[in-house]
């Protein structure tokens, strides 16, 4: 299985602590040794970057460890290749645009019977199930909502409808982002943690570094992390639900939806 790690904050904020760890699972903790990936929404703006080798030798990996870039919402990804070969067009996150925004998706699992899955405004670059499973979704979103609609909940239920047909196909843990919300759905696994005043310190599970947030934040911060396993040994992590969809804005949840099942 892949990792994935997520941020969302009310303030511009860097992701390095977390990140440090994450890489590490990149051929080093872990044995996700397929490439890597990481986006930032930050003032209007979209950026990436990806890499096929090992996140834990690599260079860039580290350049971004080093160089704090503020943003606001953040997913990465650390690839364990099963369907579609080592290479860049494999590498998560993708990305498209849909009503004007870019929309950053990426995923944990593996499905089964995904070629048969319908595509209409977009098409995959690279050969995953996972590219093909996240042209199908959006495909789907903007059949459904031609234009931007003005019901974000319409809009949010029939995401979590989408997401729960492709459980049915197998393991479908995903983070996706529009630049102003992030989503986070469970198939499996996938843990959260929000930090909020009074701060305290953190120690990473996956390397040796601790740090002390009362001296990184501002009383009114609201920062929520997401990974596939806890990042940190002494923080209580909530681990979502089979079926569960988050919807999150500046680091606070607005939306949840459960599976019926």
């Amino acid at each position: 299985m892949c990792e994935l790690l997520g941020m969302s904050a009310n303030v511009p904020t860097d992701i390095c602590f977390s990140f440090t760890g994450f890489l590490h699972r990149g051929g080093g903790t872990g044995p996700h040794r397929d490439g890597w990936g990481i986006a930032f929404y930050e003032e209007g703006g979209y950026r990436e970057f990806r890499d096929p080798h090992p996140s834990v030798h690599s260079r860039i990996a580290r350049l971004i460890c080093e160089y704090p870039i503020k943003s606001n919402i953040v997913i990465s990804h650390i690839r364990q290749a099963n369907v579609g070969g080592v290479k860049l067009a494999n590498t998560h996150p993708f990305v498209r645009e849909m009503w004007g925004q870019p929309w950053c998706y990426a995923h944990n699992g593996q499905l089964s019977g995904w070629e048969t899955l319908e595509l209409a405004s977009y098409r995959p670059v690279g050969s995953t199930d996972s590219e093909h499973a996240f042209c199908h979704l959006l495909g789907e979103l903007r059949r459904r909502y031609p234009d931007p609609p003005e019901d974000r909940r319409g809009l949010w239920s029939s995401l979590h409808e989408l997401c729960e047909k492709l459980r049915g196909l197998g393991v479908f843990n995903l983070l996706l982002a529009d630049g102003e919300y992030l989503y986070t759905y469970c198939s499996t696994k996938l843990a959260h943690i929000t930090r909020r005043a009074p701060f305290g310190e953190a120690n990473l599970s996956d390397a040796e570094m601790v740090v002390n947030f009362v001296e990184h934040t501002t009383p009114d911060d609201v920062v929520s992390v997401l990974a596939t396993e806890p990042l940190t040994d002494n923080e209580e992590w909530v681990r979502m639900q089979p079926g569960e969809l988050l919807v999150w804005r500046e680091g606070e949840i607005v939306a949840r939806y459960l599976s019926d099942e």
